[in-house]
């Protein structure tokens, strides 16, 4: 019986997995809307005394997305007197979804990785991921591959999708 190859573990791909990178910390949702009347009505007196009652510190070390669920039409000043209220204690608010902060984590991050150890190396961006990893994080890492490696695939090595390959694209 011939003896079964790994040939996967004995390749030259370089993975590129964005868990890897995956901002440790708690996330956090504000939805301004509960401090509205009735969830659509900002009464500025009414919403700034509420502010300033509120517990912000349970949002220590957390980054923070800042929202409204509701079709509200909030005054843009609102979300920036959350944002000077959570300014404190919070490690990074935006103003979006849970998904928005979690592409704005990644694409800080991402712009501070030093690219050229990828330098005409095949590599595959890691697909499958246990954690919240955003699209927009995907297509920064391919941004940011692309003017250094050989080729780049996504997925898993055993079914990766060709997608780049210097001097032609797949």
């Amino acid at each position: 019986m011939e003896e079964i190859i790994n040939k996967v573990a004995n390749s030259v791909l370089e993975i590129f997995d964005l868990e890897d990178y995956y901002p440790k910390g708690i996330r956090a949702q504000i939805d301004i809307s509960q401090w509205l009347i009735e969830g659509f009505l900002l009464k500025e007196k009414d919403f700034r005394e509420e502010l300033k009652n509120y517990d912000w510190a349970q949002y220590k070390d957390q980054f923070v997305a800042i929202n409204c669920s509701t079709d509200a039409i909030v005054p843009a000043w609102a979300s920036i007197l959350v944002a000077i209220q959570l300014a404190p204690f919070a490690k990074k608010i935006i103003n979006g979804t849970i998904e928005d902060l979690e592409a704005s984590l990644y694409e800080e991050l991402l712009s501070k990785i030093d690219y050229s150890v990828y330098t005409n190396k095949p590599i595959i961006i890691k697909g499958c991921s246990r954690k919240p990893v955003p699209m927009r994080a995907y297509v920064l890492a391919a941004h940011y591959l692309q003017p250094f490696a050989r080729s780049i695939m996504y997925g898993e090595a055993c079914s990766a999708v060709p997608l780049y390959k210097t001097n032609s694209k797949v």
